[in-house]
């Protein structure tokens, strides 16, 4: 299985994210962003308790897992992670992100993840302190920032949350780790130039690639365009 490191961590990467897709052709859509430049695909799984949405399920990744080379990063907003992950990375998902605020020992949700060959990562929502995923950092390889309130596409971005990027990339720096620090949630050419300022390298952008007026490859190289730091 691929790990999340064959993809850099010292440039901006974007992951558009599969939920502001046309659902009726789903293929074409990820390959439509594989063409333009994707560096990743970001699957947005819902439970409808955990957040007050449902999207997909495995089936779903497995039925596009053989029709495109794009890594396959599966978010899981869902309250019992470690029932479902072996599903999801059995259809094709290559890293499983779980939300800390659904574990009462996240350190040990990470290490039952690790037994099933997948890159891990972890989340954490706009309300919730920066320090609950502090003592994670040098145990996961990717910590995503939500900068909307999860559940739906589309919504206004929120630059509050990127003081816990700029606390998550400091303690990185100073401990020397290789990790990626991934946001969700508003990321477009307007907000981008903010989250690389803050130390986040990938970016998950739904409706701002999938939908941009001007096609997904002008919007995937104006996001690549922008520095970290």
């Amino acid at each position: 299985m691929r790990s999340i490191f064959e993809i850099p961590t010292d440039r901006v990467t974007v992951a558009p994210s599969l939920l502001a897709a046309d659902f009726s052709k789903l293929t074409e859509e990820v390959q439509r962003v594989e063409a333009a430049g994707a560096d990743l695909l970001h699957l947005d799984i819902m439970d409808g308790h955990f957040v007050p949405n449902i999207t997909m399920g495995p089936m779903i990744i497995k039925a596009i897992r053989p029709h495109t080379k794009l890594f396959f990063d599966a978010h899981l907003m869902i309250e019992e992670p470690l029932k479902y992950a072996a599903d999801f990375v059995a259809a094709g998902a290559e890293l499983i992100t779980f939300h800390v605020e659904t574990e009462k020992e996240p350190e040990k949700t990470v290490a039952e993840l690790r037994k099933l060959g997948c890159s891990v990562g972890v989340s954490i929502k706009p309300k919730t302190p920066v320090e609950a995923v502090l003592p994670l950092l040098e145990k996961v390889d990717l910590v995503l920032i939500m900068s909307v309130e999860p559940g739906f596409g589309g919504q206004k971005f929120m630059p509050e949350v990127l003081a816990k990027a700029a606390k998550i990339a400091e303690v990185v720096r100073r401990n020397h780790w290789v990790k990626h620090i991934e946001i969700d949630g508003g990321i477009d050419e307007n907000t981008v130039q903010s989250a690389a300022a803050s130390g986040v390298n990938m970016m998950v952008a739904g409706t701002a690639v999938f939908r941009h007026k001007e096609g997904a490859k002008v919007a995937i190289e104006r996001l690549h365009r922008v520095k970290i730091g």
